[in-house]
């Protein structure tokens, strides 16, 4: 039978390949969102910008379920696990991710006014965040939501060109959408934010109805909704006791993100313009990193379910080397290129100038983070999730937020102290990760008695 294959026999580059180009293809159109509102108007920027880390946010709480659920299935396919079992935990992820879902629509309906006006804006800026996060953020939550556990599911089983082809689909639908709300096409009334929000919100219909046709074509993929009133309590347990953790550094991570965003725009809406546009141009940089270690967490999964801790040990090494080499000569490429590409973002002076400049520091964060996206995915993939999250959470707050506030703020950096506090979080953190791997002390962490 289909499950009782080797998945750690799966190439890497096969499943690397699509994801990596799904994360190319997905910011491109980002890319092309923000030149979009760029030309709308440089206010939409900064809101969307602003507003789009609390998307973000409520992605990662997503991720609590998506990500447990892809832990627990990679190693329950590595232990040839009965597909009543691998079931259980597509259905026990369903019923969490619908609970969650409704919870936080209601959260972010009634509650994005008070969260809008605990940030200095000028009125324009906060209207715009407000339509934009109401209309992404809650109306269509349950659609991301559910996006985002079936894409987990079918990676999981090594499918990994079918998420590429829906991210693909799906982000076209976005950016059509996003021009027949911004430029009045066939005489359309001009939607601004409005629209752009709606558009984003379609395109993760799309994904949905997408990944629905394309878990029912594969047999293999045990996720149906048959006795899902009868799931066994384990399969929840199961879920939570990897995810919960797991997202707990993701969402320690954004947080720390979002209180530098409120810090950076104290620096006015020129130098959040800014933060934006660099971090969309990197984007592109990691991602090879971030597909190497989306990958590495698959395969470590596959690995320790099957009792191969060993071949997962070595394998990670390799991963590792790819992601940093991918990531350095990139970030080296954009230097060289960089006045005519931020030039298709700003034309303002002050904004272009800022940009260029953290790019040169950005090689200082770029190696950091491959060596975070590696080592801990493959902690991650292991079942060894406790330790990333609490020095995650540590890092994150006692070296990036305060190093940011201290450099960019209190020493009169500006953005350049907020991205050398960053870069060494991301640094320092990827170091820690990298020995924790060689200590082997993951081991002890599967989730296959």
């Amino acid at each position: 039978m289909a499950q009782k294959m080797n998945r750690g026999s799966l190439p890497m580059f096969k499943l690397t390949l699509p994801i990596a180009l799904e994360q190319i293809f997905r910011i491109l159109v980002s890319s092309v969102d923000t030149m979009m509102l760029s030309s709308y108007n440089n206010d939409a920027v900064a809101a969307v910008g602003l507003v789009s880390q609390y998307v973000f946010f409520l992605t990662l709480i997503f991720s609590v379920i998506g990500t447990g659920c892809s832990i627990v299935l990679a190693q329950f396919l590595g232990a040839d696990k009965s597909d009543k079992d691998l079931n259980h935990i597509a259905q026990a992820s369903t019923i969490m991710v619908f609970l969650m879902s409704l919870l936080l629509t209601l959260l972010v309906i009634s509650g994005t006014s008070a969260l809008l006006s605990c940030y200095e804006l000028e009125e324009t800026v906060r209207d715009y965040a407000w339509q934009y996060f109401i209309i992404y953020g809650g109306i269509f939550c349950f659609f991301n939501a559910f996006s985002l556990l079936q894409g987990a599911v079918l990676r999981s089983y090594g499918y990994t060109k079918e998420a590429m082809i829906v991210s693909v689909v799906a982000n076209l639908t976005n950016v059509l959408g996003n021009a027949l709300s911004l430029y009045g096409w066939f005489g359309l009334p001009v939607l601004g934010v409005v629209g752009v929000a709606g558009a984003s919100g379609l395109s993760m219909v799309v994904s949905c109805i997408l990944f629905t046709v394309f878990i029912r074509r594969r047999k293999d993929v045990s996720f149906n909704f048959r006795g899902i009133t009868k799931v066994p309590k384990e399969s929840f347990r199961l879920v939570l006791r990897v995810g919960v953790p797991t997202a707990g550094e993701g969402l320690s991570y954004n947080v720390s993100q979002i209180v530098i965003m409120a810090m950076i725009s104290s620096l006015g809406t020129n130098a959040m313009s800014a933060q934006v546009y660099t971090m969309t141009i990197l984007r592109f940089v990691f991602a090879m990193a971030m597909a190497v270690g989306s990958a590495s967490q698959i395969k470590a999964g596959y690995y320790v379910g099957a009792g191969e801790s060993d071949i997962a040990y070595k394998k990670v090494f390799l991963y590792q080397l790819v992601a940093t080499g991918s990531s350095m000569l990139m970030i080296v490429i954009v230097n060289l290129i960089k006045t005519p590409v931020v030039g298709i973002f700003t034309d303002i002076p002050d904004v272009h100038e800022l940009v260029c400049t953290l790019l040169i520091y950005s090689a200082y964060m770029e190696f950091g983070r491959s060596l975070n996206l590696v080592y801990v995915g493959a902690l991650k993939g292991s079942g060894d999730v406790k330790f990333p999250v609490l020095y995650g959470i540590f890092s994150n707050w006692g070296i990036m937020v305060l190093g940011s506030y201290i450099l960019g703020i209190k020493c009169g950096l500006g953005l350049v102290g907020f991205w050398l506090g960053i870069g060494t979080d991301e640094t320092t953190r990827g170091l820690v990760m990298l020995l924790r791997w060689k200590s082997r002390k993951w081991q002890k962490y599967s989730l296959i008695s």
